[in-house]
């Protein structure tokens, strides 16, 4: 099913919504994750981040989904 979500009066899909609020997420996880010693033992940190806002891109979908 494709939505689209008012903002402002600007009709956006809501693909792009949950994914702006997903690369926000993860943005903000990034400062709390450097600090842990595991994340210098990695071999690409970005696949990392990359991975974190594809789940969380995903989860926010089908969430918003399930309840909106």
């Amino acid at each position: 099913m494709i939505d689209e979500i008012q903002i402002l009066g600007v009709y956006v899909p809501a693909a792009l919504a949950w994914a702006v609020v997903a690369a926000i997420f993860v943005y903000a996880l990034r400062a709390p994750l450097q600090q842990l010693p595991v994340y210098r033992l990695l071999w690409h940190p970005s696949l990392l981040e990359l991975a974190l806002f594809v789940l969380s891109w995903w989860g926010l979908s089908a969430l918003a989904d399930t309840f909106l």
